[in-house]
């Protein structure tokens, strides 16, 4: 007898790693111009963990972001979603890659005005031409308490609510990676920790991978391992970090 209930995450397939790169490099600009933004950098995001990444202004660090999520093209080396090489893709197949296997949430909430939070959050599979999996809905919308909120359109809903709203788009697809760009940036504090909070739950309690650029350590200390960059290279790591402990490693880049 099938043990699966109504919360049960969506199989995915076995592997150690979500994403990951190989001696990346990105270049902007040539000559005298030439800007550095990657140096040979080396990284795996393990699969059901929730990593940062930090370093000063300038560090490379949402440009590995976007590297990694195929949202940005290497100079050089190699970024992966699971085993998928993203070089090796044509812009048809990395869109279909991005679509089906990974989950974005950004500083602006970019939802739809016209659109209710439901339609908001199922609005990519729509576009895919996929029905949501209802009761990995009915168990997404829950966890970011939005179970009475469905029928209200973003001018309804506080900056809070709306990023609730992006973090259940990022998760009803069951992506195998989730990126997060400053996703707190727009938010008090109280909404920042509390998407923190479900960014963290996702990953502890649904089997989520979740990797977010910040430059807060109160919030990579939600994160279940802090990367740390400057002038395009990983300087240091952190397992289980406290906010105190990220501060003593970001002072010595001096910001």
């Amino acid at each position: 007898m099938s043990t699966q209930t109504a919360a049960s995450v969506p199989a995915r397939p076995p592997a150690v790693s979500a994403a990951g790169a190989t001696a990346l490099s990105k270049v902007y600009g040539e000559g005298e111009a030439q800007v550095v933004a990657l140096d040979s950098v080396s990284v795996e995001f393990e699969r059901a963990r929730f990593t940062a990444i930090m370093g000063p202004s300038g560090s490379g660090k949402s440009t590995l972001m976007h590297c990694v999520a195929g949202l940005d093209s290497v100079s050089a080396g190699s970024a992966r979603i699971g085993d998928i090489e993203l070089s090796a893709l044509n812009d048809r197949q990395l869109t279909r890659v991005r679509r089906e296997r990974v989950g974005f949430v950004f500083q602006a909430f970019n939802l739809l005005p016209t659109l209710t939070a439901l339609e908001n959050i199922t609005l990519p599979m729509a576009i895919a031409g996929r029905e949501p999996d209802r009761r990995w809905l009915d168990t997404v919308v829950a966890k970011v308490g939005l179970s009475e909120r469905l029928g209200h359109r973003p001018a309804q809903l506080s900056g809070g609510q709306q990023q609730r709203v992006a973090v259940a788009r990022a998760l009803v697809s069951s992506p195998e990676i989730i990126f997060a760009d400053e996703p707190t940036g727009n938010l008090d504090s109280r909404a920042g920790s509390e998407i923190l909070a479900f960014l963290r739950d996702s990953v502890r309690e649904l089997g989520q991978t979740v990797v977010m650029v910040t430059h807060d350590p109160v919030a990579a200390s939600y994160a279940d391992r802090v990367i740390f960059l400057a002038d395009g290279r990983i300087t240091d790591e952190l397992l289980a970090p406290t906010a105190e402990s990220v501060l003593d490693v970001m002072r010595r880049f001096g910001s």
